[in-house]
């Protein structure tokens, strides 16, 4: 075979395809140290998949929570419009000039993401625009759009090439979701601070960030709880190509959730929780060494 024929297997618009992958990978790696060290253990094509969800998640953000100077309450409105309609065009035609779109749509059509997902997605940004202070409600639904849903599009990409794909999705959905209910949950309380100060928002019912209560913060802590031990059921039963990663995530958030029960409330709201990048490395470590099997307990306690 002569080189020009070897040359010619490969489509004009592959090159696109593939700086749009890595256009998405640079996002993931450039804004989240703990979902890139998870997301390097998935299996491909599920890793790029996963990845390209992300990034389409992360910019929204970024339009939401990092305005440009001189950006308004109403510029971001039209910005996150704008993505929402890109989107919405990429994922009827299957491409777009906007490289993290693209590469979105390209792994949504792939393994079965539509607007069912999306419109919720893009309705809780918008609630980060216009609204403040939540009640139980707005906070059911925001936690969906913003971080179950989110869940059950990384689902669909680990189970894609599964036998019975839909029913495996429907059988593993409720996990996905309390383990990006828990995703949330988690941030909120480490991000309650800056969250009631710089961002003006109060997303924790019942929990003052001027005069945090004990109680209160024990309450969410244990929802979490609860949430990852849901999440650790499903994640024993997803295909091999994921199953460690997503134990990873979780073992990670487990332990984020251990420190956080060790903080005092009011101290959380001075300080940002964090996990040390050795301790990362050795939760990653211990994942893989289980086979993917989830920490046992998840309020076992801070971890040295």
């Amino acid at each position: 075979m002569s080189r020009r024929s070897r040359v010619d297997l490969h489509a004009p618009h592959d090159r696109y395809d593939e700086v749009a992958d890595a256009s998405a990978a640079l996002v993931i790696n450039s804004y989240s140290s703990s979902f890139g060290l998870a997301s390097r253990l998935l299996g491909e094509p599920v890793r790029s998949h996963v990845r390209n969800i992300y990034a389409l998640v992360r910019v929204a953000d970024e339009i939401v929570d990092a305005p440009r100077p001189g950006q308004g309450t109403d510029d971001r409105h039209v910005a996150l419009d704008r993505l929402e309609s890109e989107t919405n065009d990429a994922l009827e035609s299957g491409s777009s000039s906007n490289l993290v779109v693209h590469a979105f749509a390209r792994s949504a059509r792939r393994v079965g993401v539509d607007t069912s997902l999306t419109a919720p997605f893009f309705s809780s940004m918008r609630m980060d625009l216009t609204l403040q202070t939540h009640d139980e409600k707005t906070l059911a639904e925001y936690i969906y759009g913003s971080a179950e849903v989110v869940g059950l599009m990384c689902l669909r990409a680990f189970v894609a090439d599964e036998p019975r794909a839909d029913q495996r999705y429907d059988e593993l959905s409720r996990g996905a979701q309390h383990l990006g209910a828990a995703f949330q949950k988690v941030n909120f309380l480490r991000d309650f601070g800056t969250d009631s100060g710089d961002l003006g928002r109060r997303y924790l019912v019942g929990l003052d960030p001027t005069q945090p209560s004990a109680v209160a913060w024990t309450r969410w802590l244990n929802e979490i709880d609860g949430d990852l031990a849901i999440a650790a059921a499903t994640i024993r039963e997803l295909p091999r190509s994921s199953r460690i990663a997503v134990c990873v995530a979780h073992d990670l958030f487990a332990e984020l959730n251990a420190r956080l029960r060790a903080t005092p409330a009011s101290m959380a709201a001075r300080h940002r929780v964090r996990v040390p990048t050795a301790t990362k490395t050795r939760i990653a470590a211990t994942a893989v060494l289980r086979r993917g099997q989830p920490r046992a307990s998840v309020s076992e306690g801070v971890s040295a």
